[in-house]
């Protein structure tokens, strides 16, 4: 590639790339110094790297920008000095148009704070901050971080005129926010819990029903499950199984001491006289 000689106007990032875009082409560059934040005025070394010359001046990042499509977003999550996550005013339009429906990160943000709607542009990889916009509900930005201050949780957050993609944004804001750690961290073992629930149903189930039984209900007991199940005949039984590898610890019959010798599947068929003499 012939390296182009002109100064331009790019926006950059410590650790990121610079791109321009010239006769329509679009060349990137890794800037130098490499850890530069900002707009600034870059000239091309060699086909590889920028060197920046000077920082850019607003009509020059406005020419820049303009170039570039639009997308509203509410500020939701500061990540650092001049970079926010941005989540999508309108959802649908920001999937039908750039394929994005979860938050994303905004760079060289010099303006706004958390739930403020702001402008960004895309060149395709990256998002820019352009503007705050004037337009939105101040009083509704407001409230929100009256809320957020309050320790409001998002599923007892009720205000006026608030849209499914702000009541996303408050949930996403929260769970960075001060006051905030123990909810999550509720949220985190509930969730494990019944994510191990499903599993150990799962597992307790098909190795009954592999047996010719059926699962009624079961109950976590630490290294075992205390499991109730049927018979095909429709008889209850209790049994203690273990978790490990679904051995019988007590099964809730007499077995002449050989509780142990069963599995959950097997047990199914000694219950019901099936398989006790092959023992």
């Amino acid at each position: 590639m012939r390296p182009i000689c002109l100064k331009r106007a790019a926006p950059s990032v410590e650790g990121g790339r610079v791109r321009v875009k010239v006769a329509g082409l679009v060349y990137t560059f890794i800037p130098r110094p490499n850890n530069f934040t900002g707009w600034g005025i870059f000239r091309p070394i060699d086909e590889k790297y920028a060197e920046l010359v000077e920082s850019a001046r607003l009509p020059q990042v406005a020419e820049y920008l303009q170039r570039l499509p639009t997308l509203r977003l509410f500020l939701v999550e500061k990540f650092k000095a001049q970079t926010w996550f941005g989540f999508p005013v309108n959802t649908a339009d920001a999937k039908q148009r750039f394929r994005i429906s979860s938050a994303v990160p905004i760079h060289l943000v010099t303006e706004g704070e958390v739930f403020e709607t702001v402008v960004a542009r895309s060149d395709g990889q990256t998002w820019w901050f352009d503007s705050v916009d004037r337009r939105a509900d101040l009083i509704l930005v407001q409230k929100l971080k009256e809320a957020l201050q309050a320790v409001t949780l998002p599923d007892d957050l009720n205000i006026p005129k608030l849209t499914p993609e702000l009541r996303t944004g408050y949930q996403l804001a929260t769970q960075q926010a001060a006051g905030f750690k123990a909810y999550y961290q509720k949220q985190r073992q509930e969730n494990q819990a019944q994510h191990e629930n499903r599993y150990a149903e799962r597992r307790l189930g098909s190795a009954l029903a592999m047996g010719g039984g059926k699962l009624r209900g079961f109950q976590d007991r630490g290294d075992y499950w205390l499991v109730e199940w049927t018979t095909s005949s429709g008889e209850n039984h209790t049994s203690a199984i273990a978790k490990k590898n679904l051995t019988v610890i007590s099964a809730g019959i007499c077995l002449d001491e050989r509780d142990k010798d069963f599995d959950l599947q097997s047990l199914v068929g000694v219950v019901e006289g099936q398989e006790w003499d092959d023992y």
